[in-house]
């Protein structure tokens, strides 16, 4: 039940061009937070960022892989609307188009300063860096880290060496996990430097922590600290960054003018094993249209605009953040069409307003494989990867998921049936025939590859020679 339901909404206190941090963790799944109930170990940080702040409990990433989910994020639409899907490779010759305007652009038209401290992947090559695309400063790597030579299936991949990037330049080399554990102490560092800097200026903050997506390295000093395996020590040590950014704002006097968000890229990769995190509950994991592939932690907290200690179970999706910024910010919306919604008054607490109803399941391409209004999803016959009745792996090294296991047509009421485990398709005519609406609209704007059709509204992605 969704708490505060009486619950008025709380006036913002001053500035309008609150600092914005927004946190974007990489495979992180829903049930990794001890907030959202994890074992283990603990999170103390996040579980008293959700006590200050509201805990969004049915937020949505885009898609549920990497590339894809960050386009949607920084640019409030569906990653297949730009032609973005899957997740880039080092050698790759697209990225997110130039031509795209993102949070960071939009936000610079009100005077904010902009970075971004940690994992880009939307492109490697200098034209689809981050300084091309609105940020001012960029520290971090360029796509996953999964993609170096130190990846067990290295011998199959041939992966360059993967190094920092500083600016639009290859700075330090990552060689091995030993530098790889310093990757989240290195980008809180640089993101508490940025706040230092900008303490008199309004401030977009994107952290996008390249863990704990795999391969696992913590630092010497979060090392065994969970109890938990090199899992719990990861997530530790991200919470600690947590910490120390919310530390950081307190020390220069901008807790109170800064709207902090925490989510997901996506759900866990649940064939590593013990080196994955939990969905919570929710069906699969990353790389799929089911609820673990895509329903994510999320937490936002404002000290005197956001309600502290709220629980939201309305649905919001990743692509909803882009329009909520530029309102809070006063920036301009994108010249072009969005997906996003507006949800400024229900992050102030006005839980009477729905301002997402629906939301669209597209996966590898342009695949059509759900549709959802309200709690009522229609998961479309399609090939996907699934994880379940397969051996995990251990220590690092994957298990077997099959990418092409066929998934019946299906409906399932997310109320009663959070884990999709309960098909009331026959039992329900009338509510298939209103997602069918639903789903034809969107194979007319987006397409779909599943029936062959072309969208109408579709965007190119960017090109290099």
């Amino acid at each position: 039940m969704t708490m505060g339901l009486c619950m008025p909404p709380v006036m913002a206190q001053s500035d309008d061009k609150p600092n914005i941090v927004l946190f974007f963790i990489d495979d992180l799944g829903y049930g990794d937070l001890s907030v959202n109930g994890a074992l283990g170990y603990s999170t103390p940080n996040l579980d008293k960022m959700a006590m200050e702040g509201t805990r969004f409990t049915n937020f949505m990433a885009a898609q549920a892989v990497c590339s894809a989910s960050r386009a949607a994020l920084l640019t409030g639409c569906y990653p297949n609307r730009l032609g973005i899907s899957g997740a880039y490779g080092p050698e790759s010759k697209v990225g997110l188009n130039p031509e795209e305007e993102t949070i960071a652009e939009l936000v610079k038209q009100r005077g904010y300063a902009t970075g971004i401290f940690g994992k880009w992947h939307l492109g490697s090559k200098k034209a689809f860096l981050p300084l091309q695309q609105g940020f001012d400063e960029y520290y971090g790597v360029p796509y996953s880290h999964d993609m170096w030579p130190g990846h067990p299936n290295q011998v199959h991949a041939k992966y360059p060496p993967l190094h920092w990037i500083e600016g639009n330049e290859e700075a330090a080399a990552i060689p091995d996990l030993e530098a790889a554990s310093e990757l989240t102490p290195n980008i809180t560092e640089r993101a508490k430097k940025f706040i230092q800097k900008n303490k008199n200026n309004p401030f977009f903050l994107y952290i996008p922590h390249p863990l704990p997506h795999v391969p696992l390295a913590a630092s010497k000093r979060f090392r065994g600290k969970s109890g938990a395996g090199i899992f719990g020590d990861v997530i530790m040590e991200l919470d600690w960054s947590v910490g120390e950014i919310l530390k950081e704002l307190k020390n220069q006097g901008l807790d109170d003018n800064t709207l902090v968000i925490f989510t997901s890229d996506n759900g866990p990769w649940l064939n590593y094993g013990d080196h994955a995190g939990s969905t919570g509950g929710f069906r699969e994991g990353k790389g799929t249209s089911f609820e673990g592939g895509q329903r994510v932690p999320c937490i936002m907290r404002w000290p005197g605009v956001v309600p502290a200690g709220l629980v939201s179970n309305k649905l919001l999706a990743a692509m909803d953040i882009l329009p909520t910024v530029a309102k809070l910010t006063g920036a301009p919306m994108p010249k072009n069409k969005i997906d996003g919604v507006d949800f400024v008054q229900l992050l102030k607490g006005d839980q009477t307003q729905t301002p997402r109803e629906e939301f669209l399941y597209y996966y590898r391409r342009n695949s059509l494989e759900a549709v959802r209004k309200g709690d009522w999803k229609l998961v479309f016959e399609h090939p996907g990867r699934s994880y379940e009745g397969q051996a995990p792996g251990k220590d690092g090294m994957p298990g077997h998921a099959p990418e092409n296991h066929l998934f019946p047509k299906a409906l399932y009421h997310l109320t009663r049936d959070p884990g999709e485990r309960y098909d009331v398709l026959e039992q329900n005519p009338e509510v298939v025939k209103e997602l069918e609406k639903i789903a034809e609209k969107a194979r007319i704007d987006l397409g779909d590859d599943l029936q062959d059709r072309k969208g109408q509204n579709l965007r190119p992605i960017g090109r290099v020679e």
